[in-house]
C-alpha cells in the first residue's frame, strides 16, 4: 500500500466529518441512526446521500450549491473520499459528512423517513449476470432505500453506462415507479427539471474520464415511495 494511501487513512481518523463504523456497529448500534440532524449536523435541514461517492465531488459540489441541505457521501474507499472530506474541512463546510462503509449496509445508518434524497453517481454497472444483485438500482437495493427515504423522496442516477441506464429505466417502468425525468444524453438535452441545472456544473473524476472518451452521460430522476 502506498504512503499516500496510508497517510489519507490516518488523517480520516481525525477528520471531524468522517465516520468509519465497524460492521458490528453498523448492524447493531450505529450511534447516529435517527440522530443525524440533532447530533451531527446540529440543524433540521434535509439530508441528501451520495452512494458510491468516490472522491466526493458531488457531495461537496452539491453542499456548496445548496448550503440549506446536509450531504452524506458513502463509500468503502476511504482513501478516495479523503479528497472531498479534506476540502470540506478546509472550507469550513459543516453540511458535509462521509461514511466509510459498504453500500449494502446503508439501511442500517438511517431511520425511517430520515433521508430526503439520494444521488447514485457513476456506479459500477455490474454488467455480468451473476453480479446483477450488486447493481445499485437492483430491486433489492431499492427496497433498502425505501426503509429510510421519506415519502416522495427523489433518487437520481447519473451514469455513462447505457446498459445500467436502460436496465434501470426498464425496471422502473415495469414496476410502476414514477419516473420524473430521463435523459439519454444530458449534455445534448435542451432543458432540465428545476433544481437539476447542476447536472452539468458538477463533474466527478470518472465523468471527466468518460466524457474525454466521448461517452454520453445519462440521467434518471425517479421516486420509489
Amino acid at each position: 500500500m502506498g504512503k499516500n494511501k496510508l497517510a489519507r487513512f490516518a488523517e480520516n481518523k481525525i477528520l471531524p466529518n468522517v465516520i468509519q463504523p465497524t460492521r458490528e456497529e453498523a448492524l447493531n448500534s450505529f450511534a447516529l441512526k435517527g440522530k443525524w440532524r440533532t447530533d451531527f449536523f446540529k440543524n433540521d435541514n434535509p439530508i441528501v446521500l451520495e452512494l458510491g461517492c468516490g472522491k466526493g465531488e458531488y457531495s461537496v459540489g452539491l453542499a456548496k450549491a445548496f448550503p440549506e441541505k446536509n450531504f452524506i457521501g458513502i463509500d468503502i474507499k476511504g482513501a478516495r473520499f479523503w479528497f472531498g472530506a479534506k476540502e470540506a474541512v478546509e472550507n469550513n463546510m459543516g453540511n458535509v459528512a462521509f461514511v466509510r462503509s459498504q453500500i449494502e449496509l446503508v439501511d442500517h445508518f438511517f431511520s425511517e423517513n430520515e433521508v430526503d434524497e439520494i444521488w447514485i453517481t457513476f456506479p459500477d454497472p455490474q454488467i455480468k449476470y451473476r453480479r446483477t444483485k450488486h447493481r445499485l438500482t437492483h430491486p433489492d437495493f431499492l427496497e433498502r432505500y425505501k426503509k429510510f427515504l421519506k415519502p416522495g423522496g427523489i433518487i437520481h442516477l447519473k451514469t455513462d453506462s447505457e446498459f445500467l441506464h436502460g436496465y434501470t429505466l426498464g425496471y422502473l417502468q415495469g414496476a410502476g415507479y414514477e419516473i420524473v425525468s430521463a435523459h439519454h444524453d444530458i449534455y445534448g438535452a435542451a432543458e432540465y427539471d428545476p433544481g437539476t441545472e447542476h447536472l452539468k456544473d458538477i463533474k466527478t473524476y470518472y465523468e471527466e474520464l468518460f466524457s474525454a472518451k466521448g461517452k454520453t452521460i445519462t440521467y434518471i430522476k425517479f421516486k420509489i415511495n
